[in-house]
């Protein structure tokens, strides 16, 4: 590209990536201070934060948001035990997760890719030990998300009447 600014190329949205070989494209979206800033504060690249604490954080959120579908669509959605077999589908999934996650981190995966949005992505997560660790927080974090969300459907009228006054 030319330094000229009135040089129609420098108005282009799409620009080429720094690296020939790197198919990932820096727009106006991907490339954004925003987008870099909310990218790289979420709890998978968050600098400064223990794999324990990344996967408590990414369980806690699984944990809560898969409650709601479960009690919306089990086969018992029509009962009153609705919210408890959500509740034990919800831990059911999470289970499964964290022992597929455990075996990930014993296959030896590769270490993470640095990209445009995550250019230090986290070095921990390159060892068993560390997938181990972000399994073990992943399992408290979700059984703890869905609990809570449980607390909130099982207890709402009177959440509901405390916030009506």
């Amino acid at each position: 590209m030319s330094d000229n600014p009135n040089d129609p190329r420098n108005r282009e949205v799409l620009r080429p990536p720094d690296d020939l070989f790197d198919a990932n494209l820096k727009t106006p979206i991907n490339s954004s201070g925003f987008t870099m800033a909310l990218i790289n504060s979420l709890p998978a690249y968050r600098r400064g934060i223990t794999p324990f604490r990344r996967g408590l954080e990414v369980g806690m959120a699984h944990g809560y948001w898969l409650l709601g579908p479960f009690v919306t669509f089990n086969p018992l959605r029509n009962t009153d035990v609705t919210n408890i077999v959500g509740l034990l589908s919800t831990i059911g999934l999470l289970v499964i997760s964290t022992i597929l996650i455990s075996l990930y981190g014993y296959s030896d995966p590769p270490a993470p890719t640095s990209t445009l949005t995550t250019p230090r992505p986290p070095a921990e997560l390159a060892s068993s030990e560390g997938w181990n660790e972000y399994g073990s927080g992943f399992l408290i974090g979700g059984i703890g998300g869905a609990i809570f969300a449980y607390f909130l459907l099982a207890n709402f009228s009177a959440i509901q009447a405390l916030l009506n006054g």
